[in-house]
């Protein structure tokens, strides 16, 4: 009886201790979460065709000098590289090839390090992502590129490191650094043209069963990108044959108008605002008449 107490008793304690070791185990785990100093932003923007993402840390001022020279003791020397930011490194990706301020970038993922000056940052792209804060570890071999940043003075103080996207074309676009009352920006160029040119080749030029979207989109390409109108007409055309959209019939005007045809642009403009006011479309009731009436000036 003794011995049989004694084994459960020694069981219920191993079973007790086992349990309590796992919440120990699992307590320890557990880490508290608190607000990062420096939180962590991922960004991303697409540029033309072309997705860019750029991942960094965002420090604060805290009352601190960010940038200037060795003697007044700033966070950010001039002429000393820095990790743009806090933290990890930061880095910039790009989905395809690229241009930055005239200089060709392959497609991937690069280290993004600046070298701030009073009036142009370097900018250093690097097959290194993983370097942080680390100066004494640079190689020059990793550098896949430097191209220069103009910086400039901001109107008003900003608390928080910023990147961002600006001053966006349909293939360019600013990545923008401010900080402090300092930014610096610098420009990158995405290739458009043949990207589009190839999918009008193979959905519209080889493809003899193109939808009518296709050919309108071919079409307004064309328009906007001062390519063969001839050839845009015949596209849009087509879009209108089967099933006329009243913005596709306005392509259609707009498309002879650059051609100086006058009469045929009043003529498909007039389509146009017969079918926008059948689907109680205002604006585009309005840009036909402006077309009709710029058309008929044109006479």
């Amino acid at each position: 009886m003794t011995t049989n107490i004694l084994v459960k008793t020694s069981r219920a304690l191993g079973a007790t201790l086992l349990v309590s070791g796992l919440l120990l185990t699992a307590a320890a785990q557990a880490q508290i979460s608190t607000p990062q100093p420096s939180p962590k932003s991922t960004i991303t923007q697409r540029v033309g065709l072309t997705d860019i993402t750029i991942t960094y840390s965002r420090p604060g001022i805290k009352g601190r000098t960010i940038f200037g020279d060795s003697t007044s003791k700033a966070l950010v020397p001039f002429g000393k590289r820095w990790r743009t930011g806090a933290n990890a490194t930061t880095t910039i990706k790009f989905s395809d090839d690229v241009v930055l301020e005239g200089k060709k970038i392959p497609a991937g993922e690069y280290g993004l390090y600046t070298i701030p000056g009073k009036t142009v940052w370097t900018v250093v792209l690097s097959k290194n992502t993983k370097q942080g804060a680390d100066v004494a570890g640079f190689k020059a071999a990793d550098d896949v590129a430097r191209i220069s940043a103009k910086a400039y003075k901001l109107p008003n103080k900003v608390e928080t490191f910023t990147m961002n996207f600006a001053d966006l074309t349909p293939s360019t676009g600013n990545v923008d650094m401010q900080w402090e009352l300092t930014g610096a920006k610098f420009k990158i160029t995405t290739e458009v043209d043949a990207k589009v040119m190839a999918q009008i080749d193979e959905k519209v030029v080889k493809n003899a069963a193109a939808s009518a979207n296709d050919y309108a989109a071919a079409a307004v390409y064309y328009l906007d990108n001062d390519k063969d109108l001839k050839q845009a007409l015949t596209w849009i055309q087509k879009a209108n044959e089967k099933d006329p959209k009243f913005w596709n019939v306005l392509t259609e005007a707009k498309i002879r108008m650059k051609m100086k045809d006058y009469k045929g642009a009043v003529t498909a403009a007039e389509q146009s605002k017969k079918l926008a006011l059948e689907a109680k479309n205002t604006d585009y009731v309005k840009m036909n008449d402006e077309l009709i009436a710029e058309a008929k000036k044109a006479k």
